[in-house]
């Protein structure tokens, strides 16, 4: 749905439309000295309005100009509409015909306080009780109003509503600047919600050491290994429901490229556990480069696009289009690791690709975006941000100086997810910390987020559940989970057995409790100047921080 937002009045609006924008993509439309108001609106699908007047003092005017009127008429005639009035309800004597308004919202005043609780509503992420306490002329009587239940989106507020401290979570502020000073990123966002409540959400530092451009809330960061859990599995998630997937299957019988391979029979609930000794990881790219110069080699790589080489790594290198096919090609056939037990693999997670693309007859990147981020109003959460985003809104991640010799700033940072074309289910992903927020509710909701499921709740418990325990796998499906050895930092050892979440190499880290309902989102580029800079990981930054949430 395509929505517009309008302001009429002369007061302030900025929480209200800041506020709005938290819950999707809103485009805010001049109507100072703009005769083509009424065509550019023509394509939305919804028009917000907000009529804000001031309420400094008892003696400021609450009225409609004869201009605000009017344009009121225009636009509702021609559009679907909400009308929010930040103003004394009195003002709606002025309006004849409510006939062409679909939607009416009577907030009384204009204060940040009235602009946020309005905003958080009009998506259902908190009920409307309210009754007028004056009649509007024969159009809406004494307690006239209309009552909608909160529908599970969240909503923000501060931390005393939810059981916590305002003053606790101030340490945070204190972590994030040692973060900053110590050179451990150059920037940071955090969130804190519970409850589905939002209680802390700060951004800290700049894209660079150099201090140019500060980070913003709206920025997106490089997610890394969360992909994980907000590209792959939702998708495996999907297909285990629809019984295209069973965990019980091996991978040979679910992949046919897997099949009389040494993978054949590792089951799918095995390799979702990283329990199947399949290795860490395979360098793709070293292959590709020469062995002395380091430079790409003409067999693999133009400096143009073509139908053979047609996969972006940057703006003028271009691999050939079939070596996707010889990733995963490699993955099948690398050796197993000779020792069983728990090592951690993103390799299967590159195959997802190939099997959701086969089995869904769609991109990957845009199944993922229509089943889930599009619906649940993730605009952030993306593949290949640069397609939809301005680079200036991306954080960067590393200066490259070993195979695509460049700043990544919108380019996914892992090597193997680059020759994928930006795309896979092992990295990707990019988003700010409140999008990233809304899929995580997701999955601590049991699948249900602003009045629509996504999941069953008995699917969420499945792949949130140990299968390997007695074999001293901490992992879930995909999910990681706390800590069984005391020694490994997975966690601050202070969330209970039931929470979930995963890490980033980049710098992030996403965590979810449903025994306290607690959420907490931690997105860096630590990577930045180069991977080296391993501080933030050194000293355990991001669990410490969960210590103080919890």
């Amino acid at each position: 749905q395509k929505i517009a937002y309008v302001k009429l009045g002369d007061a302030n609006d900025k929480a209200f439309v800041s506020m709005l924008q938290n819950y999707t993509s809103i485009e805010v439309i001049n109507t100072v000295n703009n005769p083509n108001l009424l065509k550019e609106l023509k394509s939305y699908d919804l028009v917000l309005i907000g009529f804000h007047k001031s309420n400094d003092n008892p003696w400021k005017s609450y009225a409609f100009s004869t201009n605000d009127l009017n344009l009121l008429k225009k636009i509702a005639t021609q559009n679907k509409v909400i009308l929010s009035l930040f103003s004394s309800p009195y003002s709606l004597l002025q309006i004849t015909d409510f006939s062409a308004i679909e939607g009416l919202v009577v907030s009384y005043q204009n204060s940040n306080i009235a602009q946020e609780l309005t905003a958080q509503k009009i998506f259902g992420a908190l009920e409307t009780t309210g009754k007028l306490p004056v009649s509007i002329g024969k159009h809406f009587p004494v307690n006239f109003g209309l009552f909608s239940p909160n529908i599970r989106r969240l909503s923000y507020g501060l931390p005393e509503e939810v059981g916590m401290r305002s003053e606790k979570l101030t340490a945070i502020d204190s972590i994030a600047k040692r973060v900053i000073e110590e050179k451990m990123a150059p920037g940071l966002q955090v969130l804190v919600a519970r409850y589905g409540k939002v209680v802390y959400y700060k951004s800290f530092g700049y894209f660079t050491f150099d201090k140019k451009q500060k980070v913003k809330k709206t920025d997106l960061y490089d997610l890394a290994s969360i992909t994980k859990i907000m590209g792959a599995l939702p998708l495996i998630m999907k297909a285990q429901e629809e019984k295209k997937i069973d965990l019980k299957s091996t991978l040979g019988q679910v992949m046919p490229l897997l099949k009389n391979s040494n993978k054949d029979t590792i089951s799918v609930r095995k390799a979702l556990s990283h329990f199947g000794q399949i290795k860490a990881w395979i360098q793709y790219y070293p292959s590709t480069l020469d062995s002395i110069t380091k430079k790409p080699l003409p067999l693999y790589y133009r400096p143009k696009p073509n139908k053979d080489y047609a996969i972006k790594i940057t703006d003028k290198l271009y691999l050939r289009s079939d070596y996707q096919d010889s990733i995963y090609h490699k993955i099948a056939a690398s050796e197993l690791r000779e020792k069983p037990g728990y090592k951690y693999s993103g390799l299967i997670f590159y195959l997802t690709k190939k099997y959701m693309e086969d089995t869904y007859h769609q991109k990957m990147e845009g199944l993922v975006d229509s089943l889930f981020y599009k619906p649940i109003g993730a605009k952030t959460l993306t593949y290949l941000p640069l397609e939809k985003f301005n680079k200036q809104r991306i954080v960067p991640t590393e200066i490259d100086n070993y195979y695509r010799h460049q700043l990544l700033q919108g380019t996914v940072h892992d090597m193997g997810a680059a020759m994928m074309g930006g795309v896979s289910g092992n990295a990707g992903l990019f988003a700010n910390a409140n999008d990233l927020a809304k899929m995580m509710q997701m999955y601590l909701q049991k699948g249900f987020y602003g009045g629509k499921r996504y999941f069953k709740s008995k699917t969420i418990d499945l792949f949130n559940h140990r299968y390997y325990e007695k074999d001293s796998i901490r992992r879930g499906l995909g999910f990681d989970k706390p800590q069984l050895n005391p020694e490994i930092k997975a966690t601050c050892g202070c969330v209970s057995d039931k929470s979930f979440g995963h890490s980033g190499f980049t710098g992030t880290y996403v965590w979810a409790d449903p025994e306290t309902g607690l959420l907490y989102i931690f997105l860096s580029n630590r990577v930045y100047p180069t991977m080296s800079n391993n501080n933030l990981v050194e000293e355990d930054i991001r669990t410490k921080t969960q210590q103080i949430v919890v």
